[in-house]
């Protein structure tokens, strides 16, 4: 669900550091999303069958949120399996898939094939990942922000969205928030997928409520494996006040992808922030 710089040849990827001045990040073992087997022994779980095909409801309830009728150029920003990617595709947008893991990415080529599209998918750091004036449209869903330590790099990613957008582009993000957690904290929950494999999930609020703890166990057989990581995680106000601060010129914030206010009620934390342009008075 991210990615990080370089170059791979002859599989249809290309990787990139994101060019045009952009400074190069080179994640490491110590970046817990650098682990490719994390996500390959957690995939089970996160990406059944109902989740990939709920791509499609979530990107036509964004593209509503943001009141996009036509097509352009869209990036799917922490992409995954590519989910969102052809969704947007299959409704004739032109798309740019970015993520750091080459695992996700080997899922969203063959995803991509199967549904008959192209898509451009790429391994770049999003706290790199910079095309100048590009897109009309940038989707980071499913809590695909928030990964690094320092807050700076929050920003900084945010700060390439902006100057990855053209005059009147926009950001639809979604992800859990700190007033979502306050309400339905569970310390501890598992989960079970039909080959019988199991997950074990031990959550903590740390850090005066800036991050989340997370100790995932995947129990596959006899073989069992923990992974530790951690998010930072925003409230409403807080992502509005970043997003203002890179630039964005409006910002809306919605309880969920089906537009409902973010309130008591809320079930996820979205934010759809324009950039000056055609939109933006």
């Amino acid at each position: 669900m991210y990615s990080e710089a370089g170059r791979r040849a002859n599989d249809g990827e290309r990787q990139t550091d994101g060019g045009r001045g952009a400074a190069t990040y080179t994640s490491t073992m110590a970046e817990w999303f650098a682990d490719e087997s994390l996500w390959e022994a957690i995939y089970p779980f996160e990406f059944p069958d109902a989740v990939i095909a709920a791509g499609e409801t979530q990107v036509a309830s964004a593209l509503r949120l943001r009141g996009v009728p036509q097509a352009g150029r869209a990036l799917d920003l922490g992409c995954g399996p590519g989910r969102h990617a052809i969704a947007l595709a299959s409704r004739g947008f032109t798309v740019t898939a970015v993520d750091l893991s080459a695992f996700h990415l080997a899922k969203a080529k063959e995803h991509v094939a199967t549904a008959g599209l192209v898509i451009e998918l790429l391994r770049a750091d999003m706290r790199a990942f910079v095309r100048p004036d590009s897109f009309d449209l940038a989707l980071s869903l499913f809590t695909s922000f928030g990964y690094f330590d320092a807050a700076e790099d929050d920003l900084r990613v945010l700060q390439n969205v902006h100057q990855s957008l053209r005059p009147g582009g926009a950001l639809v993000m979604d992800m859990v928030s700190k007033e979502c957690l306050a309400r339905n904290f569970d310390a501890t929950t598992s989960h079970k997928v039909p080959d019988g494999s199991l997950l074990f999930q031990r959550h903590a609020i740390r850090d005066d409520w800036t991050r989340v703890s997370n100790e995932w166990t995947v129990v596959t057989g006899t073989q069992a494996r923990t992974f530790d990581f951690s998010l930072r995680v925003y409230s409403g106000r807080e992502l509005r006040d970043l997003l203002v601060r890179t630039g964005f010129a409006s910002v809306d914030l919605y309880g969920g992808l089906d537009g409902r206010r973010y309130g008591l009620e809320a079930e996820r934390l979205v934010a759809v922030a324009s950039k000056h342009g055609r939109d933006a008075d």
